[in-house]
């Protein structure tokens, strides 16, 4: 493609590439805005995982065709994603169709063993986030939710404003389903 020795054309190749790949995502990124990596929904973070699987094609490249196919096909996701975004703002009935539903798993100090089961989420992976939000007293955890993008968020205090819990589904805790840490 540059070189005649293999290992020079290797390098750079790798290096051009890599460059003129990573640049066509910021230009994308500055089109589309500071949304497309934000991790938000479980769409833009699939987004964000097969980026970074097409920036590596992309740096891997054996000719101008295929790096060209790659650059489009980045557009080409950025274009979805912001046309997915734009929906689900317009459509509250296509938001519903394409993310899923935070759920609570623990609340008020009690695991909400249903919704564990549900999310396939074990108390010890439970207690780990818990460590990690530096919850030091069970009984101040307001609300563990699991959130669409399976990240866990840990509300802890003395109090909690109820809009916290807008969206969230707390339908797994059903009777029989709450136990007491211990």
């Amino acid at each position: 493609m540059f070189f005649e020795p293999p290992l020079l054309d290797a390098l750079a190749k790798g290096a051009l590439l890599s460059t003129l790949g990573i640049a066509w995502v910021i230009l994308l990124v500055r089109v589309v805005g500071l949304r497309s990596f934000s991790k938000m929904t479980n769409f833009d973070f699939v987004m964000t995982v097969a980026m970074g699987s097409l920036l590596a094609g992309a740096s891997q490249s054996g000719g101008w065709a295929p790096l060209v196919q790659t650059l489009a096909a980045m557009a080409a996701l950025f274009g979805v994603q912001y046309a997915v975004s734009r929906l689900r703002y317009a459509s509250s009935r296509f938001d519903e169709v394409v993310q899923n539903t935070p759920l609570l798993s623990m609340k008020d100090g009690v695991i909400l063993r249903d919704a564990l089961r549900q999310t396939r989420v074990t108390e010890d992976d439970l207690i780990a986030k818990l460590r990690e939000a530096n919850a030091g007293d069970i009984s101040r955890i307001r609300a563990v939710i699991l959130e669409t993008t399976g990240n866990i968020s840990v509300i802890h205090g003395t109090r909690m404003d109820a809009v916290l819990l807008q969206g969230v589904r707390l339908d797994a805790a059903g009777p029989g389903n709450a136990e007491k840490p211990g």
